[in-house]
């Protein structure tokens, strides 16, 4: 007989590889995810997601409001099973937080929300912690034996989709910056052409002057190079060509 837990978590690993495909950006795949784990964590829990932006713990996305109330009660308090799990690496699970010693500025308020028990589960890319996933529950011990287990799956298998859209972010971001210096490159270069047939100058010549003029002005040499383009010729420079595209002849 198949376990229904297992056909779950296999459900959702198909899940989470559409949405590598469907989600617009890293936010969408974030929020995606948190709603796909608030529904395949058996019991059901508030889910949210922390991690850092310059340094500060945040939620990136929350399945629910309660998820984000006792993520932001952990940061203000700046202690809390989710934050322990970013900073350590390690799994923390709160089998009932009422009778729990320890983050004692974060417990009582979490109670007051109506969390019992809570499983934080890190989400590894490359061997670092980038986030911590966070499952709460109104339930005492909602995430010993096989819900830790499956919950533990499913965080593996958010782990190894967050380090494929991360990869392809930092391509799309490669790309964008490589594309950027193209065209830098070439309004650069249309500049040096026309300071050549200007000055009746070498490239070297007309580089310098591109340069000296960039540094008298406190401008960056591209903006100086369009300046000079648009100033000599009326007209804004010219993309690059894209030679990568093949004459359909």
């Amino acid at each position: 007989m198949t376990d229904p837990a297992n056909s779950t978590l296999t459900s959702a690993s198909d899940q989470l590889l559409s949405l590598l495909t469907d989600s617009e950006d890293l936010d969408a795949f974030l929020e995606s995810v948190v709603a796909l784990a608030g529904r395949v964590v058996t019991p059901a829990a508030a889910c949210g997601l922390t991690t850092r932006r310059d340094g500060k713990p945040f939620t990136a996305a929350s399945s629910n409001a309660l998820a984000a109330q006792v993520d932001e009660i952990q940061y203000g308090a700046d202690e809390g099973p989710c934050l322990e799990t970013l900073r350590t690496g390690k799994t923390v699970q709160v089998d009932d937080l009422i009778i729990e010693q320890r983050w004692p500025l974060y417990r009582p308020h979490a109670v007051a929300h109506g969390v019992v028990s809570s499983l934080s589960l890190p989400l590894d890319v490359q061997g670092q912690t980038v986030a911590a996933l966070n499952l709460y529950s109104d339930r005492r011990e909602a995430f010993d034996g096989d819900p830790h287990q499956h919950a533990a799956v499913f965080a593996a298998q958010c782990a190894a989709a967050l380090t494929l859209i991360l990869r392809q972010t930092d391509h799309v971001r490669v790309r964008e910056q490589l594309g950027a210096a193209m065209v830098s490159r070439s309004i650069i270069d249309q500049a040096i052409g026309v300071l050549m047939g200007q000055q009746r100058c070498g490239a070297t010549e007309a580089f310098d002057l591109l340069r000296q003029a960039s540094q008298h002005r406190n401008r960056k040499l591209r903006d100086v190079a369009t300046d000079i383009i648009v100033n000599i010729t009326g007209q804004a420079p010219q993309p690059p060509v894209d030679f990568s595209v093949t004459d359909p002849r």
